[in-house]
């Protein structure tokens, strides 16, 4: 057998870090092998036992296919989708772009990339909040220069336009997201309000003609909200800020639809364009027969809100739940707490036990025991902050409800109070 000999690869590659998430899965997936019980709540996605795609939807799918929508779509998307995600954006915003101001694309992530390579240079400054979802590896990807700012528990994780101010000065991108992943917090009217204001002083400072500090909003989340919060988004806050900011949404979250990959895009037509260009050389389309489904559902708005309030519902139950399970659980005495439920599929969550001791006598030190002995003892599987950014010494979680059986957060909660009962 011929021995492989490793030759270099290219800087960014082997400098790229590897997902948490990931490496966390690939350990549960073998505790389960073995016959544990594994509560998994890392994951931000949804069992589709529990939350199927609409029927309508799949329906529509199954027809695509069988009439032959098998070929390339057209490179921004097909014109009849473009019109109903416009129509939907109307419809639920208030904002008005037509359909030459969106992109679809394979999901929302080479719909991020291709923004990131659209607006940002080699060395350019990417400003973005942590906790947050990936937007370190993109960063790297586009070997651009990151500045995270860690948000803290007070204003729900959400940054605020004080902590964001002394860097923006000669940033190329602020990089935000609402409902946020990993926290499922929101910004309030007033904090994103400044926010905004603040990006465009910045951008009224700028020479004409230089490259001005652009806005990328994920907004993936933003019809999973609960109770009285209520979704925002700048341009609506400030119309002038239409020039500098690009919005990323899609299917996967509104619709427990991750796997159907239709993501779109929408923004300043120039920017979407050079978008395209890029994605239309990688070949990230969404598949023809998706899109044509998509946009067959959609003409059906009712049915739309039908489905979007039913998970709505189903959602806020399980996340309502596991916060009375932790607020309980903190009541009691245990180092625990939790942020009350506002949108998405996540739980912040709270779990402190270090300087505890197991019943084997060793000592949990950092975060990364806390989340060992909570898989290992409780069964409970949930992501630490530190795999978005946030500082490793953080006691902070990411619980996640897309593939939770609702009568199953009592015992899981009995669980937890079992684990720490037997520690020292």
């Amino acid at each position: 057998m011929v021995e492989e000999v490793i030759h270099p690869v290219s800087k960014m590659a082997e400098s790229l870090q590897g997902s948490e998430i990931i490496r966390l899965a690939g350990e549960i997936n073998e505790k389960i092998k073995q016959g544990e019980k594994i509560w998994n709540f890392t994951i931000g996605d949804f069992d589709p036992s529990i939350f199927p795609i609409p029927e309508e939807l799949l329906n529509e799918i199954i027809e695509a296919y069988k009439a032959g929508h098998t070929n390339y779509p057209a490179a921004n998307g097909i014109l009849s989708l473009r019109q109903k995600i416009s129509a939907f954006i109307s419809k639920y915003q208030m904002l008005d772009y037509d359909a030459e101001a969106f992109l679809v694309a394979g999901g929302a992530r080479p719909l991020i990339y291709a923004l990131f390579q659209t607006l940002v240079d080699i060395g350019d400054k990417v400003v973005f909040p942590v906790p947050s979802w990936n937007n370190n590896h993109y960063t790297h990807l586009s070997h651009a220069n990151q500045v995270m700012i860690e948000a803290s528990a007070e204003n729900n994780f959400m940054p605020t336009a004080d902590e964001l101010r002394p860097h923006l000065a000669d940033a190329t991108l602020l990089a935000l997201c609402s409902p946020l992943n990993p926290t499922g917090t929101t910004f309030t009217k007033e904090g994103l309000l400044e926010i905004a204001q603040l990006v465009l002083e910045e951008n009224s400072r700028r020479a004409p003609g230089s490259k001005p500090l652009y806005l990328m909003y994920d907004q993936i989340y933003w019809t999973l909200t609960y109770g009285e919060t209520r979704h925002e988004d700048p341009v609506s806050l400030v119309p002038e800020l239409r020039p500098y900011t690009i919005f990323i949404d899609g299917l996967s979250k509104a619709f427990a639809a991750t796997g159907v990959r239709v993501g779109w895009a929408f923004g300043p037509n120039h920017i979407i364009d050079k978008m395209k260009s890029i994605l239309g050389h990688v070949g990230a389309w969404a598949p023809k027969a998706e899109q044509v489904a998509t946009a067959a559902y959609l003409s059906d708005l009712n049915q739309v809100q039908s489905y979007i309030g039913n998970l709505r519902k189903r959602l806020q139950r399980r996340l309502n739940a596991f916060y009375e399970g932790i607020m309980q659980l903190k009541a009691e005495g245990y180092s625990v707490d939790a942020v009350a439920p506002q949108a998405a599929l996540y739980l912040t969550v709270k779990i402190d036990l270090r300087g505890k001791q197991t019943e084997s006598g060793r000592l949990i030190e950092t975060t990364a025991d806390v989340t060992q002995y909570l898989l290992d003892k409780a069964g409970v599987a949930i992501v630490p902050f530190y795999a978005f950014g946030a500082s490793k010494d953080s006691s902070w979680y990411r619980l996640s409800v897309g593939t939770c059986k609702a009568d199953s957060i009592p015992e899981v909660i009995d669980s937890l109070r079992s684990a720490f009962n037997v520690l020292r």
